[in-house]
């Protein structure tokens, strides 16, 4: 992974506190899951119980990205930043 990369990663996780207004749920749930993947790898513990609701599709959308290696999850989380606005 480069510097440079990260640099551009971090600063979107910064910018993205400052989006002109609230993104849509399934936005959220892109950048949540592909700030995890950047961030962390593939998913990790148990999947939350059905009626976790909120949890639960955070979960699923993480676990969607099992594979995708951090760099392209780093990559694909500062382009939707950018798509949203910032």
């Amino acid at each position: 992974m480069t510097d440079d990369l990260k640099t551009r990663f971090e600063q979107a996780a910064r910018d993205v506190q400052g989006l002109p207004q609230r993104p849509g749920d399934s936005d959220l749930l892109d950048l949540y899951a592909l700030y995890k993947q950047g961030s962390e790898g593939d998913v990790k513990g148990e999947k939350p119980g059905f009626f976790d609701f909120v949890a639960r599709a955070k979960y699923e959308a993480w676990e969607k990205l099992r594979g995708t290696s951090s760099e392209q999850a780093m990559e694909r989380y500062v382009e939707k930043v950018r798509s949203l606005g910032v």
